[in-house]
């Protein structure tokens, strides 16, 4: 992103001066090795996870953030007089309110009113307005009241528009698609991630095909359209990405709300990794793949930890030992 820096330091020297900052804190996240849950694969198969919440504000979700923020200073769609806006189901949001801060940005945020109460407290700490949007209508019902602010004062703010913004998806191109074929020792043979934006998918996949084509991608989406699993998305029935390539997947998989939930909790007694329910559906599959295997290493993402769910009352439910 250093080029990116110098074309921002020609008109706001003091945002490039904070942005350097922050790249050497996001991404080059652990890929942890799954050794419990894994039991009864072939000696010659191997999983392992992305730790996403080693990022400064918590997720995945930090590296585009800051890439599609930097490309707008870079452009001068977004100026230091401006407020950014955008939808979100947590986490890139976080990712902006960080920034945001940061930077000296003001940030107004679209969120159904029903996210966790600690991704909205994180929110308001970091300083984001908020405007809470009707449950019932999930993340799209975040993505059309953000464009009915930003048409009612287009001058006003500045729509980053996550799900249609290109920045997204290259962000994990050139880091956490690097990061995975370089950890894995360029063993990587198939890679397993939920679907929400795309973006983490869509990055790495093309990334990993770029580097060997023979490496299998696994699309992971609800089973239902209504389900618990925060921030993915069921695409046949969801207002479906622009970043979203559906020819990219070799498999699509679907996940059980209850199944992910069940493997999160496992995570956390067996492995001592502690995740949100995203990252258990995404392990169930990467499992599931692994299973069919004799020899190869699948790999998978942990897009955020718990601390944001620790509140919800799956955690509680069954004992899955």
């Amino acid at each position: 992103m250093t080029h990116l820096l110098a074309e921002i330091a020609r008109h706001e020297p003091r945002l490039a001066s904070t942005a350097r900052e922050l790249i050497h804190l996001v991404g080059s996240t652990p890929l942890l090795r799954l050794n419990r849950v894994t039991e009864g694969l072939s000696p010659g198969v191997s999983v392992y996870a992305k730790a996403e919440w080693f990022n400064p504000g918590g997720s995945v979700k930090d590296r585009p953030a800051l890439r599609m923020i930097l490309e707008a200073l870079r452009s001068r769609r977004l100026t230091p007089d401006m407020t950014l806006l955008d939808a979100t189901s947590g986490n890139t949001g976080i990712g902006y309110a960080m920034i945001g801060a940061s930077m000296g940005l003001a940030v107004r945020l679209c969120i159904p009113g029903n996210a966790s109460q600690e991704r909205l407290r994180t929110l308001r700490v970091y300083g984001a307005d908020l405007v809470l949007t009707n449950p019932l209508e999930g993340s799209d019902g975040a993505i059309r009241e953000a464009a009915r602010l930003t048409s009612a004062d287009p001058g006003r703010y500045f729509l980053v528009d996550q799900y249609n913004n290109p920045a997204n998806w290259q962000a994990h191109y050139d880091t956490t698609g690097v990061e995975i074929w370089d950890q894995s020792g360029g063993q990587v043979t198939h890679f397993v991630a939920a679907l929400g934006t795309s973006g983490t998918f869509t990055g790495v996949g093309r990334r990993l095909k770029s580097r060997n084509p023979r490496v299998q991608l696994v699309a992971v989406q609800p089973d239902s359209p209504f389900h618990g699993l925060d921030g993915v998305k069921h695409m046949p029935t969801a207002t479906v990405p622009g970043i979203y390539d559906a020819t990219l997947a070799d498999r699509n998989e679907a996940a059980n709300t209850e199944e992910a939930y069940a493997m999160t909790r496992r995570l956390a007694r067996e492995e001592g990794y502690l995740v949100g329910p995203s990252g258990g559906a995404a392990v169930n599959v990467a499992l599931a793949v692994a299973r069919g295997l004799s020899v190869g290493t699948v790999v998978t993402i942990f897009p955020d930890g718990a601390d944001r769910y620790l509140g919800e009352r799956f955690w509680d439910e069954g004992d899955d030992r």
